[in-house]
């Protein structure tokens, strides 16, 4: 298998920061699969998604999971729920000091 040479790797930095909508994606996310057919579209070299994977990292990438959230999910709701209802539901948890339980016995020395 061939490798990227510095010149390579300087040209697929600039292919990726242009990102992947440019590449003919609907969405903004790189996958290794991407960019293995990026590397394999531009520089005609055949690389494994492990290979990828090693070759980003080494280059200062990291890998990145996306966060699930729902289609439907309402970010002020989120919000006034944590400031208004959290407060009440958190205080009724623990009404006394740790240790205070009736259950709770020193222990014996």
């Amino acid at each position: 298998m061939s490798r990227l040479g510095e010149r390579q790797l300087a040209a697929l930095e600039q292919e990726l920061a242009k990102g992947p909508t440019a590449h003919g994606w609907s969405d903004q996310r790189w996958t290794l699969s991407r960019v293995t057919l990026v590397i394999d579209r531009r520089f005609h070299l055949t690389y494994t998604l492990q290979d990828v994977r090693k070759l980003l990292i080494r280059n200062g990438y990291s890998c990145q999971v996306p966060a699930r959230r729902a289609i439907e999910r309402d970010a002020a709701a989120v919000t006034g729920w944590v400031k208004e209802t959290w407060p009440s539901v958190e205080d009724t948890r623990r009404r006394s000091a740790p240790g205070s339980s009736s259950k709770t016995r020193p222990a014996c020395r």
